[in-house]
Protein backbone atom coordinates (compact mmCIF):
# COMPACT_ATOMS: atom_id res chain seq x y z
CA UNK A 1 0.00 0.00 0.00
CA UNK A 2 2.71 2.43 1.02
CA UNK A 3 4.57 1.73 -2.69
CA UNK A 4 0.94 2.23 -4.28
CA UNK A 5 0.68 5.34 -2.47
CA UNK A 6 4.55 6.70 -3.22
CA UNK A 7 3.82 6.10 -6.68
CA UNK A 8 0.87 7.79 -7.20
CA UNK A 9 2.34 10.77 -5.21
CA UNK A 10 5.41 11.22 -7.32
CA UNK A 11 4.57 10.12 -10.07
CA UNK A 12 1.58 12.65 -10.39
CA UNK A 13 4.05 15.34 -10.11
CA UNK A 14 5.39 14.64 -13.46
CA UNK A 15 2.59 17.18 -14.92
CA UNK A 16 1.56 18.63 -11.69
CA UNK A 17 4.06 21.64 -10.38
CA UNK A 18 4.50 21.55 -6.89
CA UNK A 19 3.45 24.80 -5.21
CA UNK A 20 6.33 24.58 -2.40
CA UNK A 21 8.89 22.44 -0.39
CA UNK A 22 9.55 20.89 2.67
CA UNK A 23 12.63 23.35 2.58
CA UNK A 24 11.08 26.58 1.70
CA UNK A 25 7.83 25.55 4.31
CA UNK A 26 10.46 24.76 7.16
CA UNK A 27 11.63 28.16 6.08
CA UNK A 28 8.03 29.95 6.11
CA UNK A 29 7.54 28.30 9.56
CA UNK A 30 10.87 29.48 11.01
CA UNK A 31 10.02 33.28 10.67
CA UNK A 32 6.95 33.92 12.65
CA UNK A 33 7.26 36.29 15.45
CA UNK A 34 11.23 37.23 13.98
CA UNK A 35 12.08 40.40 13.70
CA UNK A 36 15.64 39.16 11.56
CA UNK A 37 14.08 37.13 8.69
CA UNK A 38 12.11 38.19 5.54
CA UNK A 39 9.65 36.43 3.65
CA UNK A 40 10.57 33.23 0.76
CA UNK A 41 10.75 34.52 -2.48
CA UNK A 42 10.47 31.75 -4.73
CA UNK A 43 8.50 32.18 -8.03
CA UNK A 44 7.85 28.43 -10.14
CA UNK A 45 8.76 28.84 -14.14
CA UNK A 46 8.80 26.24 -16.74
CA UNK A 47 11.59 24.90 -17.96
CA UNK A 48 10.76 26.03 -21.57
CA UNK A 49 11.22 29.41 -20.28
CA UNK A 50 15.09 28.53 -18.48
CA UNK A 51 18.29 29.35 -19.72
CA UNK A 52 19.48 26.04 -20.77
CA UNK A 53 22.76 27.78 -18.81
CA UNK A 54 21.27 27.25 -15.45
CA UNK A 55 21.07 23.37 -16.16
CA UNK A 56 24.10 22.99 -17.43
CA UNK A 57 26.27 25.03 -14.61
CA UNK A 58 24.42 22.70 -11.90
CA UNK A 59 25.10 19.64 -13.73
CA UNK A 60 28.72 20.73 -14.07
CA UNK A 61 28.93 21.84 -10.00
CA UNK A 62 26.83 19.34 -8.34
CA UNK A 63 26.54 15.93 -10.82
CA UNK A 64 28.61 15.51 -14.02
CA UNK A 65 27.53 11.91 -14.33
CA UNK A 66 23.60 13.42 -13.64
CA UNK A 67 22.37 11.68 -17.19
CA UNK A 68 24.40 8.39 -17.07
CA UNK A 69 22.86 7.28 -13.43
CA UNK A 70 20.04 5.96 -11.68
CA UNK A 71 19.53 8.48 -8.91
CA UNK A 72 22.62 7.26 -7.22
CA UNK A 73 26.46 7.71 -8.42
CA UNK A 74 28.04 4.34 -6.67
CA UNK A 75 31.62 5.51 -7.71
CA UNK A 76 31.36 8.76 -5.99
CA UNK A 77 29.96 6.95 -2.99
CA UNK A 78 32.38 4.63 -2.70
CA UNK A 79 35.20 7.55 -3.43
CA UNK A 80 33.94 9.27 -0.27
CA UNK A 81 33.94 6.57 1.64
CA UNK A 82 37.54 5.55 1.16
CA UNK A 83 38.58 9.23 1.42
CA UNK A 84 37.29 9.08 4.60
CA UNK A 85 38.41 5.72 5.77
CA UNK A 86 41.82 7.25 4.99
CA UNK A 87 41.09 10.18 7.82
CA UNK A 88 39.66 12.68 5.25
CA UNK A 89 36.59 14.59 5.92
CA UNK A 90 33.18 13.03 4.98
CA UNK A 91 32.43 14.76 1.70
CA UNK A 92 28.26 14.21 0.32
CA UNK A 93 27.81 12.44 -2.35
CA UNK A 94 24.40 12.90 -2.97
CA UNK A 95 23.29 13.20 -6.83
CA UNK A 96 20.78 15.67 -7.97
CA UNK A 97 17.91 13.61 -8.02
CA UNK A 98 18.99 13.12 -4.55
CA UNK A 99 19.23 16.23 -3.54
CA UNK A 100 15.92 17.02 -5.53
CA UNK A 101 14.03 14.45 -2.89
CA UNK A 102 15.38 15.37 0.24
CA UNK A 103 14.33 19.22 -1.06
CA UNK A 104 10.88 18.45 -2.32
CA UNK A 105 10.05 15.90 0.86
CA UNK A 106 12.56 15.79 3.54
CA UNK A 107 14.36 18.08 6.12
CA UNK A 108 18.39 18.96 6.16
CA UNK A 109 19.60 17.40 9.11
CA UNK A 110 21.56 13.84 7.69
CA UNK A 111 20.41 11.50 10.36
CA UNK A 112 20.28 7.60 8.65
CA UNK A 113 16.55 8.09 8.68
CA UNK A 114 16.42 10.45 6.68
CA UNK A 115 18.94 8.86 4.23
CA UNK A 116 16.86 6.55 3.94
CA UNK A 117 13.86 7.99 2.64
CA UNK A 118 15.68 9.73 0.35
CA UNK A 119 16.72 6.52 -0.82
CA UNK A 120 13.56 5.34 -0.99
CA UNK A 121 12.06 8.10 -2.74
CA UNK A 122 14.65 8.57 -5.42
CA UNK A 123 14.20 5.61 -6.78
CA UNK A 124 10.69 6.44 -7.32
CA UNK A 125 11.57 9.65 -9.02
CA UNK A 126 13.92 7.78 -11.12
CA UNK A 127 11.56 5.77 -12.56
CA UNK A 128 8.43 7.74 -12.77
CA UNK A 129 10.28 11.27 -13.90
CA UNK A 130 12.80 11.96 -17.21
CA UNK A 131 15.77 13.37 -16.50
CA UNK A 132 14.66 16.90 -17.21
CA UNK A 133 11.63 16.71 -15.01
CA UNK A 134 14.09 16.10 -12.21
CA UNK A 135 16.10 19.27 -13.07
CA UNK A 136 13.15 20.99 -13.70
CA UNK A 137 11.71 20.91 -10.00
CA UNK A 138 15.23 21.10 -8.75
CA UNK A 139 16.12 24.29 -10.22
CA UNK A 140 12.79 25.64 -8.91
CA UNK A 141 13.33 24.92 -5.30
CA UNK A 142 16.87 24.73 -5.12
CA UNK A 143 18.42 27.53 -2.14
CA UNK A 144 20.20 30.06 -3.66
CA UNK A 145 20.56 32.65 -1.23
CA UNK A 146 19.02 33.22 2.58
CA UNK A 147 15.60 33.21 1.66
CA UNK A 148 15.60 32.91 -2.19
CA UNK A 149 14.62 29.55 -3.42
CA UNK A 150 14.44 28.87 -7.31
CA UNK A 151 15.88 29.59 -10.50
CA UNK A 152 13.87 32.75 -11.06
CA UNK A 153 13.55 34.24 -7.79
CA UNK A 154 17.36 34.24 -7.42
CA UNK A 155 17.95 35.39 -11.59
CA UNK A 156 15.31 38.64 -10.32
CA UNK A 157 17.27 38.93 -6.97
CA UNK A 158 20.94 39.15 -7.85
CA UNK A 159 20.82 39.91 -11.44
CA UNK A 160 17.66 41.92 -12.36
CA UNK A 161 16.49 39.85 -14.98
CA UNK A 162 14.09 36.79 -16.23
CA UNK A 163 16.05 33.27 -15.72
CA UNK A 164 15.18 32.64 -19.45
CA UNK A 165 18.37 35.41 -20.25
CA UNK A 166 20.99 34.02 -17.65
CA UNK A 167 24.50 33.61 -19.09
CA UNK A 168 26.72 30.84 -18.36
CA UNK A 169 28.67 33.02 -16.60
CA UNK A 170 25.83 34.27 -14.17
CA UNK A 171 24.07 31.01 -14.17
CA UNK A 172 27.98 29.45 -12.82
CA UNK A 173 27.61 32.33 -10.14
CA UNK A 174 24.20 31.07 -9.25
CA UNK A 175 25.19 27.19 -9.31
CA UNK A 176 29.11 28.25 -7.55
CA UNK A 177 26.55 29.09 -4.09
CA UNK A 178 24.96 25.71 -3.61
CA UNK A 179 26.72 24.15 -1.41
CA UNK A 180 26.26 27.20 1.01
CA UNK A 181 23.47 29.21 -0.13
CA UNK A 182 23.09 30.51 3.53
CA UNK A 183 26.50 32.25 3.61
CA UNK A 184 28.05 32.19 0.15
CA UNK A 185 26.89 34.91 -1.92
CA UNK A 186 26.14 35.21 -5.80
CA UNK A 187 25.56 39.21 -5.56
CA UNK A 188 29.11 39.43 -3.68
CA UNK A 189 31.04 36.58 -4.64
CA UNK A 190 34.34 35.58 -1.97
CA UNK A 191 37.34 34.80 -3.74
CA UNK A 192 35.86 31.42 -3.26
CA UNK A 193 33.01 31.45 -5.36
CA UNK A 194 34.90 33.46 -7.73
CA UNK A 195 36.56 30.08 -7.83
CA UNK A 196 33.83 27.67 -8.35
CA UNK A 197 32.44 29.98 -10.83
CA UNK A 198 35.78 29.63 -13.13
CA UNK A 199 35.76 26.03 -12.33
CA UNK A 200 32.48 25.31 -13.24
CA UNK A 201 32.46 27.45 -16.72
CA UNK A 202 35.54 25.37 -17.60
CA UNK A 203 33.46 21.95 -16.64
CA UNK A 204 31.27 23.23 -18.46
CA UNK A 205 32.71 23.39 -21.80
CA UNK A 206 34.47 20.21 -21.48
CA UNK A 207 31.14 18.51 -21.10
CA UNK A 208 29.88 20.08 -24.28
CA UNK A 209 33.42 19.19 -26.28
CA UNK A 210 32.23 16.01 -24.80
CA UNK A 211 28.66 15.95 -26.17
CA UNK A 212 27.64 14.99 -22.75
CA UNK A 213 25.41 18.11 -22.33
CA UNK A 214 23.81 17.39 -26.01
CA UNK A 215 21.35 15.27 -23.59
CA UNK A 216 19.26 18.19 -22.37
CA UNK A 217 16.88 17.69 -25.43
CA UNK A 218 13.12 16.51 -25.43
CA UNK A 219 12.84 14.02 -22.59
CA UNK A 220 12.91 10.33 -24.91
CA UNK A 221 15.91 12.18 -26.15
CA UNK A 222 17.99 12.35 -22.93
CA UNK A 223 20.07 8.98 -23.01
CA UNK A 224 22.46 9.40 -25.84
CA UNK A 225 25.77 7.67 -26.70
CA UNK A 226 28.20 10.60 -25.38
CA UNK A 227 31.72 9.76 -23.88
CA UNK A 228 31.61 9.09 -19.91
CA UNK A 229 32.13 12.12 -18.23
CA UNK A 230 35.24 12.46 -16.00
CA UNK A 231 34.27 12.81 -12.29
CA UNK A 232 36.24 16.22 -11.22
CA UNK A 233 36.45 17.63 -7.68
CA UNK A 234 35.07 21.10 -7.34
CA UNK A 235 37.40 23.29 -5.39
Amino acid sequence: MLVLLTALGIGSLRWIDPPTSAFILRHEQSIPGSTHKVPVQHRWVPWEVMSPQAAFAVIAAEDQRFLRHHGFDFGAIAAALTDWFRGAPLRGASTLSQQTAKNLFLWPESTLGRKALEAYLTVFMELLWPKQRILEIYLNIAQFGPNIYGIEAASQAYFHKPAAALTLEEAARLAAVLPGPGHMSAAAPSPRVLQRVEWIRDQVRQLHKAGYLDGLGPPQQTQVAAPEPRAVSAP
